[in-house]
């Protein structure tokens, strides 16, 4: 007779947490579908093997994942690659230690930082100034940070405004904020070659969406063309946000 303990309870609840995490990073990546692809065939060479015991079939299923596995590893190393830097991220680590030690974050510290990278961006859309401002998460950017100038810097409205300025060096790449501070500046960043994104949208705006679909980060766009704020994550775009929907969404996301 099979007895369910608390230790099958546990074991199917972290088996779930662990397929939620992985559809999430497939549906961030646009891979939904290999991934249900994937749960069919698991499934049915479960049933084959274990529940209708078919010997030559369930021998040709063992094969198939054997080899599969390899081809698995080669088709989703960038996915594989994020989950792992995800488990290792710095902030994850930190999350845990005040998980234990009960110390929480400065909610005055976090709105006072929203609200100066909000009003860099209200004023460099006034002025039409083109602006990318990328905001790290959970999976660290340390690549992207060695690419441009470092600069390791407090969260400053007139710094943020000085970076983007048209005759500043810096102004045509991305600037990184990180742990609370403005790490670097001139990063250069993967662009989406998605055909559907449209044709109006400049360089700013797929190097967002680029960088946003192979990370959690989040992406601020000022359009040096129109002025017009967007921000992306998840590789969505958002268009044409008001100040005040920026604020909001970046108090929520953040």
């Amino acid at each position: 007779m099979f007895e369910f303990g608390f230790k099958d309870a546990i074991d199917i609840i972290l088996v779930a947490m662990l397929l939620y995490y992985v559809w999430r990073l497939m549906k961030s990546s646009g891979s939904l579908n290999i991934f249900y692809g994937i749960l069919v065939f698991i499934v049915t060479w479960i049933v084959v093997s274990q529940v209708l015991e078919m010997k030559l079939l369930g021998s040709i299923f063992d094969k198939l994942v054997s080899v599969g596995v390899l081809a698995l590893i080669i088709l989703f190393q960038e996915e594989i690659r994020r989950f792992f830097l995800t488990l290792g991220s710095q902030r994850r680590l930190n999350a845990i230690a005040r998980f234990f030690i009960k110390k929480m974050p400065s909610e005055n510290d976090e709105d006072q930082q929203i609200m100066r990278i909000v009003l860099a961006c209200d004023n460099m859309s006034k002025n039409m100034t083109g602006a990318l401002i990328i905001i790290e998460q959970e999976m660290s950017l340390m690549d992207i940070i060695k690419s441009g100038e470092t600069i390791d810097a407090n969260i400053s409205t007139e710094l943020i405004k000085n970076i983007f300025f048209k005759n500043s060096p810096l102004h045509d790449g991305a600037m990184i904020v990180s742990r609370n501070r403005i790490m670097a500046a001139g990063c250069i960043l993967p662009v989406s070659h998605n055909l559907n994104i449209p044709k109006e949208l400049g360089l700013r705006h797929r190097a967002a969406l680029g960088i946003t679909s192979q990370s959690d980060a989040i992406a601020v766009i000022v359009s040096e063309e129109t002025g017009a704020i967007s921000v992306a994550q998840g590789g969505v775009l958002h268009l044409k946000m008001a100040i005040n929907e920026l604020e909001s969404y970046l108090r929520n996301a953040l």
